[in-house]
């Protein structure tokens, strides 16, 4: 394999708690890898972006968005995985994303309950999504199911919609992240009728009982328009620990892929590895720090040694926060530079 591309999402550690958490790592194999580079920076990334560094990041190198220089960051993913799930598209067509979610008061705002722990079943889901349609399909704006937590929305007319994405609006005030454009009221209108449908209804009540957060909402986002052929560069990609959406951009070989079939199989990839997110959001940095072990294990140490014997030619690894992304490339020359310090140092520079 010539070059393999790593994308780890909150792998950077945010600066006032990376000093702390990088004495508490042991991964010997990670230092080595950004330590010893042939090409190293940390490009920032201004928080209020309605985008997370990786998605933008991503939505570029699937050659679905320009590259992300600011608050223009997008993430139009939802034609892509629309595609992922067998689900038509029409070329010109504009789609959406829409995800059921738990909202919640805390204090004095409304907050997004992190979706993966929603724990909503496929029967509970298209329950929902069953009372919801009509109200979609009366605007014209036709829904389609993909998985649980996974539906979509066409609406041609909605292009102006600038939305976030449902990671970069978790836990924050969701009056700074909601919808915004010409049709931002006829959003804001119809996801009220969808909340008033669902608030209450027996299916909550139900889950309620059962201990579980009601889906008294849900989110718009990803925005993409169709095209006649998926992109060239997405055939390379994999996924791991990833969404129903994300998992969807990838095809169903290279889902959940183990490091060694990836190097056996000899062809360039670009792997996402999307499982630090929800401890990471969370602020479970007990549960983050178990997760970078296993990475070290099941990742960094098999490609750092397919780096030593020439089994890869290059190696890429991006790993970013909310504010930054850190993109380091190695290459097998570069770990025979024995006079540069082997540590995380570079984990504590953003």
């Amino acid at each position: 394999m010539n070059q393999l591309t790593l994308v780890l999402p909150y792998a950077l550690p945010l600066a006032a708690l990376a000093g702390d958490l990088i004495k508490a790592l042991q991964t010997p194999s990670l230092a080595a890898l950004i330590s010893r580079t042939a090409a190293s920076s940390l490009l920032e990334f201004d928080s209020a972006t309605r985008v997370l560094p990786h998605e933008a990041w991503l939505a570029h190198a699937l050659e679905l968005a320009p590259p992300a220089t600011g608050d223009d960051a997008q993430a139009p993913f939802a034609a892509a995985a629309m595609r992922g799930y067998g689900l038509p598209t029409e070329p010109g067509a504009r789609y959406f994303l829409v995800q059921p979610i738990h909202i919640e008061i805390a204090r004095k705002h409304l907050t997004m309950h992190d979706a993966r722990q929603l724990s909503l079943s496929d029967a509970d889901s298209r329950a929902l999504f069953a009372l919801a349609r009509p109200y979609f399909d009366d605007l014209g704006q036709p829904l389609s199911y993909g998985d649980a937590h996974t539906w979509f929305m066409r609406a041609d007319g909605w292009s102006d919609l600038r939305c976030a994405t449902p990671d970069a609006a978790t836990s924050q005030n969701l009056a700074d992240w909601m919808p915004e454009g010409e049709h931002a009221r006829a959003s804001r209108r119809l996801q009220n009728e969808v909340q008033m449908l669902w608030h209450e209804h027996a299916i909550n009540e139900d889950r309620e009982a059962r201990g579980l957060k009601p889906v008294n909402s849900y989110w718009l986002w990803g925005a993409a328009e169709a095209r006649a052929k998926p992109a060239t560069c997405a055939g390379a990609l994999h996924v791991s620990a990833a969404p129903g959406w994300l998992a969807a951009l990838a095809e169903p070989g290279r889902r959940d892929v183990a490091p060694a079939a990836i190097l056996a199989g000899g062809a360039d990839a670009l792997v996402l590895h999307a499982g630090l997110i929800e401890s990471a959001q969370a602020q479970d940095w007990g549960t983050w720090l178990l997760q970078m072990q296993e990475l070290e294990q099941l990742w960094f140490a098999p490609l750092l040694a397919a780096l030593k014997d020439g089994r890869l030619g290059q190696l890429r690894l991006v790993l970013s926060h909310r504010d930054a992304w850190l993109d380091c490339t190695t290459t097998r020359n570069a770990q025979r530079r024995f006079w540069r310090t082997i540590s995380l140092n570079k984990l504590t520079s953003s």
